[in-house]
């Protein structure tokens, strides 16, 4: 256990940073492996991929709700200097992985079909995709045991062991991609079949290894089997502050889903375009991503600990700090954003469209940045339902008038990313006019620089969840 409590709170936001974004780097290479493999099957493969990968974004929300409400609660008991209280959230957190688990395999072999009939452009792309899926069920499945793991060490304050695990499980899916895609001293190409187990072997390979971490070498939390008996109590405040963060993510999921549907009359490879752009983009967005992730712990301790002015000053540096870098990324993607997409195919249709995208996109950059940063703070205070009313409003800002817009005589792609940038920006501007709203209620309305003594106790508890 790290105590994030005293020190400075820059360096702390930097030093759980760095390792938490090295390990979402290796994490997103999962799916940029299998792109840049699969691209030598054609646009349909590309399509395919990039299209089944935007159900990974519905996976990751529910993968949220459990790992957002795990480091929450468990920061919290650290911060009350509460062990046996983290200790049972984490077993908690443990059973509702296993459940989450079953349910996601079975869903996956059931509805990965009927889910790409819904959005693809062709049949060919359509039965790639599926086949992608129905080989990384298993994977995806596996990726709550992992958050699980995970989200209980960086509660704690420990972000290095996830990071060396997901280096790991990346060296080892780009090791079996191009062996089952393409048959590499096999002689038995699998296609895009191939690039789904790659995945789903190299992420069983990472849970096992995280579980023998906290077998061998973890000693403040650690998997008791007596604990796994449900508490009704505990997984009710798991998931409040848990769903909401889900929520966040199936939004985002609703509206990838939803942009793949506009484009589909533009071809495949306007999708295949918009999928690797995306993929482009979130990737560029890890450093950023990484400081909110680390919000979270940060801001989390001490607001258990009750040092609101710590708390209050975790939310600046962190909007600095973000601010920043998206400012850089936004400066590289209006220079040459084609240099991105060119590092996944050479297709002229496909770079046509991925390029544009990324230089309007980028304009929001610095939007999305304080939207991620208000996250976290939410998480930190324990009361997510602020941050999901944030992501809600876009999607009736962003959804409805791109349905009205695609029905209009000379409909392009360009108007769907103008709007997003419109869109992106209203929900940052609501994002921190609903933070402030909470730190003041949570908190109270004390100057940053105030003793953090004596403050009042009314609705400011460390589980407080609003």
């Amino acid at each position: 256990m790290k105590d994030l409590t005293q020190g400075p709170i820059s360096k702390q936001l930097i030093a759980m940073a760095v390792p938490i974004a090295v390990g979402m780097l290796f994490q997103t290479l999962y799916l940029l492996v299998d792109l840049y493999f699969v691209s030598g099957l054609g646009d349909a493969a590309i399509a395919g991929v990039s299209s089944a990968a935007t159900a990974t974004m519905l996976i990751m929300a529910l993968t949220q709700m459990l790992g957002v409400g795990t480091v929450t609660l468990i920061s919290h008991a650290v911060g009350r200097k509460d062990q046996p209280e983290a200790n049972l959230v984490f077993n908690q957190s443990v059973l509702l992985s296993a459940i989450c688990g079953a349910v996601t395999l079975a869903a996956g072999y059931l509805l990965s079909a009927p889910y790409m009939r819904a959005i693809a452009a062709d049949p060919a792309v359509v039965e790639a995709g599926t086949t992608y899926l129905y080989w990384y069920a298993p994977g995806l499945a596996l990726q709550f045991a992992l958050v699980a793991l995970g989200s209980a060490l960086r509660g704690t304050g420990i972000a290095n062991p996830s990071m060396v695990v997901q280096m790991l499980t990346v060296i080892l899916n780009t090791i079996l991609a191009p062996i089952l895609i393409s048959g590499w001293g096999t002689h038995h190409p699998m296609g895009v079949a191939g690039a789904g187990l790659a995945s789903s072997l190299a992420i069983a390979f990472g849970v096992l290894c995280l579980w023998i971490y906290f077998a061998r070498l973890e000693h403040y939390v650690a998997v008791h089997a007596a604990q796994w008996a449900p508490r009704g109590e505990l997984i009710r405040r798991l998931l409040n502050v848990g769903l909401p963060a889900g929520g966040e993510f199936f939004m985002m999921f609703l509206i990838l889903g939803m942009i793949y549907w506009l484009i589909r009359g533009f071809g495949p490879a306007a999708q295949a375009g918009f999928g690797v752009g995306m993929r482009v983009m979130q990737a560029l967005f890890l450093p950023v991503m990484a400081v909110a992730f680390a919000v979270a712990p940060v801001a989390g301790q001490n607001f258990g600990a009750r040092q609101f002015g710590r708390v209050r000053e975790t939310f600046r540096a962190a909007a600095l700090m973000s601010s920043v870098l998206m400012l850089v990324l936004t400066l590289v993607c209006q220079w040459r954003p084609e240099w991105f997409i060119e590092r996944f195919t050479t297709d002229s249709a496909v770079v046509a469209v991925g390029a544009p995208y990324l230089r309007i996109i980028s304009w929001n950059f610095v939007a999305n940045g304080l939207i991620f940063t208000c996250s976290g703070m939410f998480q930190a205070v324990g009361n997510t339902w602020p941050s999901l009313a944030s992501s809600a409003s876009r999607l009736i800002t962003f959804l409805v008038p791109a349905v009205v817009m695609s029905g209009l005589p000379h409909f392009t792609l360009s108007q769907v990313w103008y709007l997003s940038v419109a869109t992106v920006t209203l929900q940052a501007v609501t994002s921190y006019t609903l933070l402030q709203r909470e730190l003041r209620r949570k908190l109270g309305a004390v100057p940053a620089a105030a003793p953090a003594v004596a403050l009042p106790a009314s609705g400011a508890g460390p589980d407080a969840a609003g």
